[in-house]
């Protein structure tokens, strides 16, 4: 039993230079910070880091200042595709779905995957069915294609390419990797995690990002951490980073800060990776490391204040 609890939410990370396109620095700074408060009240009343999570990432899903639910980015059909895994670090349960449309929240839908059926990840019509049997909220195309997400998708067309979020077409590599996430640790010491995206700008061919993969972009583990990571997903699946990171504190007893650190240097060195992450360990510390130029996120470590950082 802990007697304190902590708690991180992310909104991408990448060059940011033209983050104006979607808000203000004062707009993020907001969004996290409330996000937070709503998270450190659940999580005083003993709700479970799982639970918690998921309220987090739901709520970021909700405002289209992020490329998820809401505000996610166009697939090469003009069309809003998702991805989400969530994963609890008391019994290594994970949920996961991918290349669904017209969810409203990704992230619960993930979750009653964890809950109601035995699998792991379902994908695109399984994936809608599973949400239709159990009565998850769906909604029209309107509510989730929004006007600059619609400008940026026919910019890519116009290029000709796929392109992360925020990615300036014409000056390469300015980009923001558009992925949003959660990482908390409750009362009774139980760590989760949940990372939910809309993907890259005009993707094709059923690509799918690191988001919902257990291990790659989301990974929990009581023993060890909690971890949600964002940034250029092929990169994060080659490295199993999020699993890489747990091991790091597993076999070096690193603290979140160091392994987190430990994560993008090995992610670098690998395969010159991009992105970042945010992770908590087994004491309720917190960490974030990103080898891209900024990253947007906020932390709440052993009931103290908020913080946001915006880089």
């Amino acid at each position: 039993m802990s007697s304190t609890y902590s708690l991180m939410i992310h909104g991408g990370a990448g060059a940011l230079q033209h983050i104006q396109a979607e808000g203000s620095e004062e707009d993020f700074a907001q969004s996290i910070n409330g996000i937070l408060e709503q998270g450190r009240q659940k999580l005083q009343q003993g709700e479970l880091a799982l639970n918690v999570v998921e309220h987090c990432v739901s709520l970021l899903e909700d405002d289209p200042l992020y490329n998820a639910g809401r505000g996610s980015v166009l697939n090469e059909y003009g069309e809003v595709e998702m991805d989400a895994a969530i994963m609890n670090g008391q019994d290594l349960a994970a949920g996961a779905i991918t290349g669904i449309k017209n969810i409203k929240n990704p992230i619960s839908l993930a979750r009653l995957v964890l809950k109601k059926s035995e699998h792991v990840m379902l994908v695109g019509h399984g994936a809608m069915e599973f949400a239709e049997l159990w009565g998850v909220e769906c909604l029209p195309d309107e509510y989730f294609v929004i006007e600059a997400r619609v400008k940026q998708f026919q910019e890519a067309k116009k290029a000709g390419k796929m392109v992360l979020d925020h990615e300036d077409i014409e000056q390469e590599p300015q980009r923001k990797f558009g992925t949003v996430g959660a990482t908390a640790f409750d009362l009774e010491g139980n760590l989760a995690a949940a990372t939910s995206t809309g993907g890259i700008v005009n993707k094709r061919w059923g690509r799918v990002g690191d988001s919902p993969i257990i291990g790659a972009g989301v990974f929990a583990d009581n023993e060890t951490c909690a971890v949600s990571a964002t940034g250029y997903g092929e990169q994060f699946m080659r490295t199993v980073l999020a699993k890489t990171i747990s091991d790091h504190i597993l076999f070096q007893s690193l603290t979140a800060a160091q392994a987190a650190e430990a994560g993008m240097a090995y992610l670098v060195s690998k395969v010159k990776g991009l992105g970042g992450v945010i992770v908590i360990d087994a004491e309720g510390r917190c960490g974030a490391g990103h080898s891209t130029s900024g990253m947007i996120y906020g932390w709440i470590e052993h009931g103290g204040d908020s913080h946001f950082q915006l880089t």
